[in-house]
């Protein structure tokens, strides 16, 4: 049986439901059981942002709420839900576990009160959509975002002129996204139309990951008349050419699902602030068996002939 919490409910769900609303990211802390005195029961939450302020609930005083507010920002920062166990010193030695330890997925705390309770609590991370914004209306453009509607991300569609898209958002211009809470992927897929335009405007907004579908030679272009007009080098070296895993890909349909599986890693890894995936070194292969970079070479060491093969098939260069 789960105690009445010490606060409206109304309340918590207020903010849960304007935090979601705002696509903001939190953690959700819930205690699951407790032994002996605590003054947190079973049934009781809190909202927890990732600066690890409690923003609504109660999980007890100040002898939980370091551990469980710690435990927050990390599920926030990873992705993964936390399992906090706080239990007084001595039973935590005759158990043999230190504080900060974790064992099977439950991570130990230190609870100090005097009540000598024991919690524990579990933490999910409740995090927005992940932004999927594709500029340009080529080939590419459009089968990424028809694609892309199967994997569960915000997809944001921008073109100058643009009239109308399958996407949850579209603009007609390449304008500076507003700040975002969540992962954002920007692919720029102008090919052609506005590349200089595009790869300004996802330069201008946050994101985990930004891509240019084009080869390295005409990103490589682009990147010096992006110099000449002001933008800095650590902006340029942020941006992934040609965009994609290497998966031989030709068609629209091909290139759309290679830069999928791509933005799939970034997306899964809980890594924020990385901007590239580690694709382009080749794993060691056999002595004098040329290794073509890319998935497939990370994947199996390739016979000759399959060496051969890799390094005659060649990508599009835009």
């Amino acid at each position: 049986m789960t105690a009445p919490l010490p606060f409206p409910a109304d309340r918590l769900d207020a903010m849960l439901a304007d935090l979601r609303a705002r696509g903001e990211p939190f953690a959700l802390a819930t205690v699951v059981r407790t032994i002996d005195a605590t003054s947190a029961k079973p049934g009781a939450k809190a909202i927890i942002l990732p600066d690890g302020t409690i923003a609504e609930g109660w999980i007890g005083g100040g002898c939980a709420r370091s551990a469980v507010t710690k435990a927050g920002v990390t599920a926030i920062r990873e992705g993964k839900p936390q399992f906090v166990s706080l239990r007084p010193e001595e039973l935590l030695a005759a158990e043999g576990v230190a504080p900060g330890e974790e064992r099977d997925g439950i991570r130990f705390a230190r609870n100090g009160c005097p009540s000598k309770g024991s919690m524990d609590v579990f933490v999910e991370p409740v995090l927005p959509r992940p932004q999927l914004v594709i500029l340009g209306e080529g080939p590419v453009a459009l089968a990424l975002t028809d694609l892309a509607d199967r994997f569960g991300f915000y997809r944001i569609h921008a073109a100058p002129g643009l009239t109308t898209s399958p996407a949850e958002e579209w603009r007609d211009a390449f304008d500076a996204l507003p700040p975002f809470g969540g992962q954002r992927f920007i692919i720029v897929a102008t090919q052609g139309k506005g590349d200089e335009a595009g790869l300004r405007a996802a330069l201008a907004t946050g994101a985990d990951h930004v891509a240019f579908v084009g080869s390295r030679r005409k990103f490589a272009t682009l990147a010096d008349r992006l110099r000449a007009g002001g933008i800095g080098e650590a902006a340029l070296t942020r941006v992934k050419a040609p965009a994609g895993l290497d998966i031989h890909a030709i068609t629209p349909e091909e290139i759309a699902l290679s830069i999928l599986a791509e933005v799939t890693i970034l997306r899964r890894a809980g890594e924020r602030g990385r901007d590239r995936v580690a694709i382009d070194t080749p794993a060691p292969v056999q002595e004098d068996i040329p290794a073509r970079p890319g998935l497939l070479a990370r994947l199996f060491t390739p016979s000759r002939e399959q060496a051969d093969l890799m390094m005659t098939t060649r990508r599009p260069c835009c």
